[in-house]
């Protein structure tokens, strides 16, 4: 990216929609409620050939106090601090409001290039905010619409030549772009990434198990929102970041409580965000509460990233504050096996979010997991594993009809994917195959990652190729 751009303004002004319009993409939460966004969420912005990283912020609120609403400011004045250019909002419905002025006046002071833009400005309603805004003092304002990208050519206009002045200086390093399209099979699975790409790992649990300062604590600075409020997080916040010398995409979700409980839209929108960070993550870190540990909440989410295919690690928070940890760690060990046969073997890790106890040990148990998520064993291996478990355990007769299982095949990784073909595929019982999958992961050394197993009908698929070669 060539240069970064924060969008500021007071909550409500249309920030998280321009945000949405400018990355090609719905990541951000987008509600009429004020005050959505919280945390700052980075994207990669494309506006013709103009390729910047646009950050939005939290609306800006005069509070500088510990409050919730103080933290929030805190935090987007950093990313002020941080931006080579503000875009600072105002809503052209409303006017400017005596916010809007102090707002200004601060960011005159913080920041050497700020752009103002009137948003919401399609149609005659907003013609009278629009020529309100001079008095700001930022210059001549931007008339635009997020919404129905209007003003967006006048927008690139501004933004080139500071483009190109920071290019002029060094400023940045030259871009350049990766095309990745994930494909997916017919066994629903999505393509290998390459490997010089980061791990992606999204950090899930129930509200105010410590999701967010525990990433904080990864990342060795104050980057997302914290504090003893439950439910501070309300959309998934990706950040990149550099963890004992491997790259890494961390989604910081928001805490996913019963559906029963969730009425609000709002919370409904940040936990549909939650799962749609599951489905892109490699590595799902399920974080518990060690006073409240697998809960139902805790199962359920467990259960999701099993069945969306992801590696999953266990992180019990706040250990710092166990006084009997002997006694706990047993009884955490029994409730996990007992609690969660399907992730059996998964590693469970004990850390402090607060003090960054723990953490080399989260580290290598993610390694392990993303290691073994992506294994891969030979045809001739799995066909001689799969004749000693024949010869050992042979599937049962229904009807006295024998089943026969005649070839097996690894089809793909992340999660590993396997195809058995056999005479009768819909005969085959659930519970052989549970005892096949048991199998695999305890034989190929693959402890709680996913396993799927198809049954296909038919002989070897590549039988009658390996006799063609012979002839010829």
């Amino acid at each position: 990216m060539s240069f970064t751009m924060a969008l500021v303004g007071r909550p409500n002004v249309g920030k998280s929609t321009l945000f949405n319009r400018l990355v090609g993409k719905k990541l951000a939460l987008v509600d009429d409620t004020p005050g959505v966004t919280r945390d700052l969420r980075e994207g990669e912005a494309r506006l013709g050939d103009l390729r910047f990283t646009v950050v939005d912020t939290a609306g800006l609120e005069q509070a500088t106090d510990e409050s919730l609403q103080g933290r929030m400011r805190a935090l987007t004045e950093r990313a002020v601090d941080m931006a080579d250019v503000c875009l600072f909002m105002i809503d052209a419905r409303v006017g400017v409001t005596a916010d809007d002025e102090v707002f200004a006046a601060i960011l005159r002071k913080k920041n050497a290039r700020v752009i103002l833009a009137v948003n919401k400005a399609e149609g005659k309603a907003g013609e009278a905010g629009y020529y309100e805004a001079f008095k700001l003092g930022l210059g001549e304002p931007l008339a635009i619409s997020g919404e129905h990208g209007e003003g967006m050519e006048d927008l690139y206009a501004v933004l080139m030549p500071i483009h190109d002045e920071l290019e002029a200086s060094g400023g940045f390093e030259p871009e350049t772009e990766i095309e990745v399209s994930d494909a997916v099979d017919e066994f629903g699975e999505a393509e290998a990434l390459p490997d010089d790409r980061p791990l992606q790992i999204a950090v899930v649990g129930r509200p105010n198990a410590g999701k967010s300062t525990l990433i904080n604590q990864i990342l060795g600075e104050e980057r997302l929102l914290t504090g003893p409020e439950a439910g501070i997080t309300r959309d998934s916040i990706s950040v990149r970041t550099t963890w004992e010398g491997r790259e890494f995409r961390i989604f910081d979700t928001a805490g996913m409580r019963k559906k029963a409980k969730v009425q609000d839209k709002l919370e409904k929108l940040s936990v549909s965000d939650g799962l749609r960070a599951v489905k892109f993550a490699e590595v799902v870190v399920l974080l518990l509460d060690v006073q409240v540990p697998f809960e139902q909440q805790d199962l359920r989410i467990a259960d999701l990233a099993e069945r969306e295919g992801r590696a999953v690690v266990i992180a019990v928070n706040k250990w710092d504050i166990e006084d009997d940890k002997n006694r706990k760690i047993l009884e955490l060990r029994e409730k996990f096996a007992r609690l969660l046969p399907q992730l059996r073997g998964a590693p469970m890790v004990t850390v402090s979010a607060l003090t960054g106890k723990g953490l080399d040990r989260l580290h290598d148990a993610i390694i392990k997991a993303h290691s073994t998520w992506n294994t891969r064993i030979s045809t001739a291996r799995l066909n001689r594993w799969l004749k000693a478990m024949l010869e050992g355990h042979p599937p049962p007769a229904p009807s006295g009809r024998r089943i026969k299982m005649r070839y097996m095949t690894q089809v793909k990784t992340r999660p590993p994917t396997f195809v058995v073909f056999t005479s009768v595929p819909d005969k085959v019982p659930e519970s052989y195959k549970r005892f096949l999958v048991n199998g695999l992961r305890v034989d190929f050394d693959m402890p709680g990652t996913p396993i799927r197993l198809f049954l296909r009908a038919g002989d070897n698929p590549f039988a009658a190729k390996g006799a063609k070669r012979k002839i010829h």
